[in-house]
């Protein structure tokens, strides 16, 4: 595959950092360190392209918080001169990595995401009779530099974009050689990337016609159990090998009849429900909200837009779920904190 060149100075244009900025500053309006950047712009972004072309741009300037999402997780927020340069790097180099991946991996891409992976999951559900799930254990944590490095290195092929690359991976987790930033545009395409080599072991050597990824969840279809097995074997040793991940412990062959978890929901040979976690969460977080509505901590507006985006995940993909999402808003209307402001 030709690698990609001439594309440092295409980062520094003016028009794209300019762009990069308006993407960053998207859904982080009133910010205060938006503000502040958008206060004196063309002195900001002259910064970012004098500092990055001298290779003295301060990376690794973030904010640490954790999740429960529904696993205990720390997010990296970068400063957000360092998302601008994010975003100037990903709007030039996003199509070479695209060009790369295969159309069956969904996570980070235009267009694709995580309701067309339950729809691709369940073409392929009804169609097969088992399949088998893997993913790796703590993935963002585990990547290599040295094999994300080398395989950037064979997929770009311009120095200074290169050693660019190599300042942002090594901003995070240097002294160990391993782990991307959870809550970073290029960790996010970086990651995406690491594995589209497997994508190809999957699709080019072990020929599997059926194959889902949305980032480190893989899911392989087939009709015949015993092939299955096969392909994890030579599936984990690839990761191993080739990746240095390791997978998770048990690859158990699902039997699609009896549904398989997938993205949250649970995916049957024709329809998709919302699996327990994620009945449990949405619960959760449709009490928290209406506690918070109660106590005065929302607006009318701010209320309507998160229960807006709550139950639009619960109803992501033609998911057949409205029993439960009925039954659980009647339940919090009733008898809930939203009784007590009615």
């Amino acid at each position: 595959m030709k690698r990609a060149g001439h594309l440092f100075a295409q980062i520094l244009d003016r028009e794209n950092l300019r762009y990069a900025f308006y993407r960053a500053r998207k859904g982080k309006r009133g910010r205060p360190d938006a503000e502040e950047f958008a206060a004196d712009l063309e002195a900001n972004l002259y910064r970012i392209a004098r500092e990055v072309e001298a290779g003295d741009f301060p990376l690794g300037r973030f904010q640490q918080f954790m999740i429960h999402d529904p696993k205990l997780r720390i997010i990296t927020a970068p400063c957000f001169a360092e998302r601008v340069l994010h975003h100037a790097i990903m709007n030039v180099c996003e199509p070479h990595f695209e060009k790369f991946l295969i159309a069956d991996t969904f996570a980070c891409r235009c267009g694709k995401g995580r309701i067309a992976a339950l729809q691709r999951a369940l073409q392929f559900s009804g169609r097969y009779a088992y399949a088998v799930k893997l993913d790796m254990r703590k993935y963002f944590q585990s990547i290599s530099h040295d094999i994300l490095l080398e395989r950037l290195g064979g997929r770009f092929k311009d120095r200074r974009l290169l050693e660019l690359f190599r300042q942002i991976i090594h901003s995070h987790g240097g002294i160990t050689g391993r782990g991307l930033p959870i809550g970073s545009l290029t960790s996010q395409h970086f990651a995406n990337f690491y594995l589209g080599w497997f994508d190809r072991f999957v699709k080019e050597q072990l020929r599997v016609s059926a194959y889902v990824r949305y980032m480190d969840d893989c899911v392989l279809w087939c009709h015949d159990r015993r092939t299955l097995v096969g392909w994890v074997d030579a599936c984990r040793g690839f990761l191993r090998t080739r990746l240095d991940l390791e997978p998770k412990a048990r690859s158990p062959i699902i039997v699609l009849r009896h549904g398989m978890d997938f993205l949250g929901c649970r995916v049957y040979p024709n329809h998709l429900k919302l699996n327990r976690r994620s009945r449990r969460r949405f619960r959760r977080k449709l009490l928290d909200l209406a506690s918070e509505y109660s106590r005065g901590e929302l607006s009318s507006i701010e209320h309507q837009q998160r229960l807006t985006s709550l139950l639009a995940f619960t109803r992501a993909g033609g998911v057949k779920s409205w029993k439960f999402r009925r039954d659980i808003i009647q339940r919090v209307s009733v008898s809930g904190p939203w009784a007590q402001t009615g």
